[in-house]
């Protein structure tokens, strides 16, 4: 009786096992390619600014604004869109339909023949860098071992950083190798090459297991035990079903009221929050304005507008390759430290070091000058890097129920959009109304309320199940405390 009531019922939890495992090469490879979205939202959203000199389009000051910032606007609408699609058509065929609509954008970017076009193809991009970054980390954290949930999510910032840095150097190569083709084929090929990676990955993504956990809830056991296979773990039909039924039965206790209950809720104020903060404490001011705020330090070898645009590529790619570096130091302290230990001290370096690049800008001239706001930028993009960028996407990822993943990411995307395009659109105005040292100086304000926040409100979620990270929530939102690390 005791075997046949084993065999009806199995007593292992193929989640709890997958959630346990050590990461193969294969768990790698496909966090990589689902952060290749990551990849294009970098290098889209920094090679506007080197190739904007050299659009031969007449465009107004409105039009100029949305080409820059419009990606942004266009990137929260693609996240919103995507958050119910991929709840109900699965990760897999949004990751893919994601790459091929940027494809599309970019390719169309390269042809365009007039402002319009431009713009519209700004904003095709736009959706689909929105709509993949609402995915990317939700894909990965549902089947992502615990202890590195982390590591593996924050591929998706680290694939940011690169190509941020990409942008800059494929720039600074197309100007440099044809100077006098600059408002003629540069400017395409910079906005253009971006189809290169993007059509790369689709033909990867469509090759890439689905979610196991969202095949589950939806009732498709084989598929689910495939993926399991996929993922180097030999599970039964049975097995699947089991794990199933204890995953359906979380979330029907969810769903006795609403999906939306007040801990997922509570989850999504402060992931929203979270990124908020993320965006205007102005860490893309470097990268989208480096260029031009920064060039004047070290353009050398004369005053055209090609050798002007090189110069500020130059030191902005610097600026870039420290983010990279950086975000290297996020990647192995994350499941170490934990997401809110780092994302205080972030934010405390990036206090710090843009009050030293404020000093430098107000108080310094020539050489000290350069090298203290280098010093400066170098250090608060570093801070940002190790402690803010990355957990973020994590959070993101991590801490809502599969039932409701998708949406609840791509609303916290969506946000996080917003925000950006804020900053982009408000630090003309707020540069020429008080100056670029004051700007620094209320982007220190904001850093130390941001301390504030994630002291009060953010719990961590190192070393949990994704079911555990919900439950953590849920309990907070209840009135229960729960340690904080």
């Amino acid at each position: 009786m005791a075997s046949e009531a084993s065999a009806t019922k199995p007593e292992r939890n193929v989640l709890e096992d997958l959630d346990s495992r050590i990461p193969t090469n294969f768990y790698w490879y496909l966090a990589v390619l689902a952060c290749i979205g990551g990849f294009l939202f970098g290098y889209d959203t920094s090679n506007i600014g080197s190739a904007l000199a050299f659009i031969p389009y007449h465009l107004s000051s409105f039009a100029t604004g949305y080409l820059v910032a419009g990606a942004s606007l266009g990137a929260a609408a693609g996240a919103l869109v995507a958050g119910p699609l991929t709840d109900h058509f699965g990760r897999k065929a949004l990751l893919i339909s994601d790459a091929a609509i940027y494809a599309i954008g970019s390719i169309l970017s390269a042809v365009t023949v007039s402002a319009g076009m431009l713009l519209a193809s700004r904003t095709l991009i736009g959706l689909a860098i929105g709509a993949d970054s609402a995915i990317a980390t939700a894909y990965i954290a549902e089947f992502a071992p615990r202890s590195r949930r982390g590591q593996l999510s924050i591929i998706q910032q680290w694939m940011i950083t690169v190509g941020i840095l990409v942008s800059y150097l494929v720039a600074v190569i197309i100007l440099k190798a044809a100077p006098l083709s600059a408002s003629g084929a540069d400017w395409r090929l910079i906005l253009g090459l971006g189809g290169v990676p993007a059509l790369i990955a689709v033909a990867l993504r469509s090759h890439m297991p689905e979610s196991p956990r969202w095949l589950m809830l939806h009732g498709r056991y084989d598929d689910t035990r495939k993926a399991f296979g996929r993922l180097g773990m030999d599970v039964t039909v049975d097995e699947v079903r089991h794990a199933a039924d204890e995953l359906a039965g979380l979330e029907r206790q969810r769903q006795r009221k609403t999906q939306w209950t007040r801990g997922v809720r509570r989850a999504l104020i402060i992931v929203c929050v979270f990124f908020i903060f993320q965006q205007i404490t102005g860490i893309n001011v470097p990268f989208y304005y480096g260029p031009t705020i920064l060039s004047s330090f070290f353009q050398s070898g004369g005053h055209d507008a090609v050798s002007a645009a090189v110069a500020g590529v130059e030191v902005t790619a610097i600026l870039g390759a420290v983010n990279v570096v950086a975000t290297y130091f996020a990647f192995r302290w994350i499941d170490k430290v934990g997401r809110r230990p780092l994302a205080i001290f972030g934010y405390m370096g990036m206090t710090v070091f843009i009050l030293v690049a404020a000093a430098g800008v107000a108080f310094l001239t020539d050489i000290p000058k350069t090298v203290v706001v280098m010093v400066g930028f170098s250090f608060f993009i570093t801070s940002f890097a190790i402690g803010v960028g990355g957990t973020g996407w994590l959070i993101q990822g991590e801490v809502f129920p599969t039932a409701v993943r998708g949406r609840a990411a791509a609303i916290a995307a969506c946000v996080d959009w917003l925000a950006n395009y804020a900053l982009i659109e408000a630090f003309p105005v707020w540069h020429n109304a008080i100056g670029l040292a004051w700007v620094m100086v209320c982007f220190a304000v904001l850093c130390v309320l941001a301390i504030g926040f994630v002291y009060r409100f953010l719990p961590e979620t190192k070393g949990l199940s994704v079911e555990q990270a919900v439950h953590v929530f849920e309990k907070e939102a209840a009135g229960e405390s729960t340690p904080v690390g």
